[in-house]
């Protein structure tokens, strides 16, 4: 690639509410070390009944437009796994929010957790056509499992904004990717379900199969040695899956997996998944965000990704950390999305689980709950509402 193109600038949204694992630990009867230590979870983000993927979504995109303006953006493109419409993609409505320009085109991708690094990739190909184009890309999803189920500890909720252009301030998108793609029910979601089918044990092996058959092709298309990258920003399902997949990388190329490599490599991509839990699309994005806004200085080093998605389809590929990039990042911003969340107990938690909009066509105001710049006012004639607060 002749022109240097990636993420110039990076914004995180996540819900109003959070449950502490030690809540659904004293529910369930469980040890909290299968949470804590186990799967590497210490909390998950729970949605208000007046938030969603387009709430969470313009909340994360609303600072990139407010810092940069939308004369250049021409494309949004939102990845979802969650989606709440079969026809209109989301990010209408956050062109809508946000009130961007009407000459864009605005479409949704979907292919479980591995769906924003597409729209990443579509980023990057649009604005190499036509390099004064930025495209808006959002990320976005509300992670949801069937109460008492063994993927409940793994729900949350959370959206990452990135703006893709020319010149990055953040982080420069190199070519090659490797790419891999399988046939696997290792987890789904039919049109008929509110919430996702998972096999926990064949989605890791699917996992692991993916992080060979990625890195195998990444390595046939002549990219960087494992040894170049100073970190590794992994999809993350629960936390403890970036230390398990970087392991079998580890063995698979032939290296010791020392643990403490591991946690260098590792450690600090983890810090927002912890307590946010699982955000589908969003994930490998919050670790390359708890990334930045944690280590001491990566300007001109390589950061490794992994984005795999269930069903399912993988892509490694790296990204060079730009010079001067600490004075774009939002560290401030994003621990405060973090940190502003309101503590709910068990019972609060499962009715805003089981809460569901009525299919009847009627009128269905929301209540008002959330504190975020945006709100799902309610269902009418079959229609979403939203506001601006």
């Amino acid at each position: 690639m002749s022109i240097s193109i990636g993420i110039h600038d990076m914004s995180i949204a996540t819900g109003e509410f959070v449950l502490p694992h030690t809540a659904l630990a004293e529910h369930n009867g469980t040890e909290i070390g299968k949470y804590h230590v186990g799967i590497g979870q210490e909390s998950m983000s729970v949605p208000a009944a007046d938030e969603d993927i387009v709430t969470m979504g313009a909340a994360a995109a609303a600072p990139i437009v407010a810092r940069h303006g939308s004369d250049r953006i021409r494309t949004v493109v939102f990845a979802t796994e969650s989606s709440i419409d079969q026809a209109k993609s989301a990010g209408i409505y956050v062109h809508s929010l946000l009130g961007l320009p009407s000459a864009a085109r605005v479409v949704e991708l979907k292919q479980a957790c591995y769906g924003a690094t597409a729209a990443l990739q579509f980023a990057i190909g649009l604005v190499a056509r036509d390099p004064a184009q930025q495209v808006l890309v959002i990320a976005s999803d509300v992670s949801k499992y069937g109460l008492d189920s063994p993927g409940e500890a793994t729900q949350g909720a959370a959206a990452v904004a990135m703006l893709v252009g020319v010149n990055p301030a953040l982080v420069r998108i190199e070519d090659p990717s490797g790419l891999f793609t399988a046939d696997v029910m290792d987890f789904w979601r039919p049109n008929y379900r509110d919430t996702a089918l998972v096999d926990g044990q064949e989605s890791i092996g699917a996992y692991l199969q993916a992080v060979e058959g990625t890195w195998k092709d990444y390595a046939e298309q002549s990219g960087r040695s494992l040894d170049e990258f100073a970190a590794f920003c992994y999809h993350q399902p629960f936390t403890k899956m970036a230390y398990k997949a970087h392991r079998h990388l580890l063995n698979y190329c032939g290296h010791d997996t020392d643990n403490d490599d591991i946690a260098r490599a590792i450690g600090q991509t983890t810090a927002y998944n912890t307590v946010i839990g699982n955000s589908y699309t969003a994930s490998v994005y919050l670790a390359l965000a708890a990334l930045l806004d944690q280590a001491d200085d990566l300007t001109g080093r390589p950061v490794g990704f992994l984005s795999y998605g269930s069903g399912s389809v993988a892509e490694f590929f790296a990204g060079t950390v730009v010079a001067g990039y600490k004075e774009h990042l939002r560290t401030g911003a994003n621990r405060e999305a973090i940190a502003r969340r309101k503590p709910v107990d068990y019972a609060g938690y499962r009715a805003l689980h089981e809460r569901k909009f009525p299919a009847d066509g009627g009128d269905h105001p929301t209540p008002s709950q959330t504190t975020g710049p945006f709100r799902l006012a309610g269902l009418s004639g079959h229609k979403r509402i939203y506001q601006a607060r």
